[in-house]
């Protein structure tokens, strides 16, 4: 006879205790769709980063906990410098926004004026502040095309996502040279290997992966699109090429329909996890909760100049919606 399996006492006590320091000390959680997924369902918010940054800039409570990575965290504080914003482990970095210094970066600048500077989320404050307009996965294309057929752009720092708009909006911007170690990495071969065995499968492909990927792909969008598109779609199943940890919302929403993780090319392993995301766990939230530590420090001057960039953005998604 199969017995479900209860939660341990311990893992009870533990989402116990960080609900009543979450209600003690004032705080609101936030997770990205990355997060594993005992976290997506202890948080008060999840989403992409978009849908984050804009839940960020309306919360009145003291204290937000962002379980995502460290730039997430800095967008946060940049966007409420008043409050008190926490990471569960401040180690939680990102192989994108580590590919794009920020000094090289405004080398990259100066070697070509006259440029409107788009850069992508996915990057410091530093970054950020050196940028006319940031965007996101979600709403790069809508943006991009808000500007003059012949503005000259610099788009940073994900050349896969940047080639990817130039080439639906016939742009020719200027790349820099970045990537996202997890998007990079899928395997082409193993992905034909799923769709054979898997022919009634639709493939979801993030905009970050390489363009092989994108160029088979049934539907190319960030997590919260390629979430949608799953939702509507009459399909039962889809091969997802993106970071696994989308599949838990995926399933939570759509329980009937079959989710199959899109593996990478260097392990054996059927998941493609980002190791920074993976690093929050429910314990480091509980105990980053209790001692009000890691804590996002952003030096005001730069608070200042990063956010311009990022409220344009928010802006412009609002004025792209209506």
């Amino acid at each position: 006879m199969n017995v479900e399996k209860l939660p341990s006492e311990s893992s009870l006590s533990l989402k116990e205790e960080i609900l009543r320091l979450k209600k003690e000390k004032g705080a609101v959680i936030l997770a990205h769709y990355y997060q594993t997924g005992d976290i997506q369902d202890i948080a008060d918010h999840i989403g992409d980063s978009l849908a984050l940054a804009q839940i960020a800039e309306k919360i009145e409570a003291p204290v937000i906990v962002m379980c995502g990575v460290h730039f997430m965290g800095e967008t946060v504080k940049i966007l409420c410098p008043e409050k008190t914003v926490l990471v569960p482990d401040m180690e939680a970095g990102c192989s994108l926004a580590d590919s794009c210094e920020v000094g090289a970066f405004s080398k990259f600048i100066e070697e070509h004026p006259g440029h409107t500077v788009i850069s992508y989320v996915n990057t410091t404050a530093a970054v950020k502040a050196l940028t006319d307009v940031v965007v996101t996965s979600g709403n790069a294309k809508e943006i991009v095309e808000t500007f003059p057929a012949d503005e000259k752009i610099i788009f940073g720092p994900d050349r896969n996502l940047g080639n990817y708009i130039n080439s639906i909006t016939g742009r020719n911007m200027v790349l820099w040279d970045g990537a996202c170690h997890v998007h990079e990495k899928f395997s082409l071969e193993k992905i034909m290997q799923l769709k054979e065995e898997n022919p009634e499968a639709k493939l979801l492909v993030h905009p970050e992966c390489k363009k092989p990927l994108q160029l088979i792909a049934d539907k190319i969008g960030s997590t919260a699109v390629l979430l949608k598109y799953a939702q509507d779609s009459d399909c039962d199943e889809f091969i997802v090429a993106t970071e696994s940890g989308i599949l838990h919302e995926m399933h939570r929403r759509c329980p009937d329909k079959k989710f199959i993780p899109a593996p990478p090319s260097d392990s054996t392993c059927g998941c493609n996890d980002c190791s920074y995301m993976k690093l929050n766990t429910m314990q480091k939230l509980r105990d980053c909760l209790a001692t009000g530590k890691p804590e996002i420090h952003v030096d005001a001057g730069l608070i200042d100049k990063a956010r311009r960039p990022i409220e344009r953005m928010l802006e412009l998604s609002t004025k792209i919606k209506k």
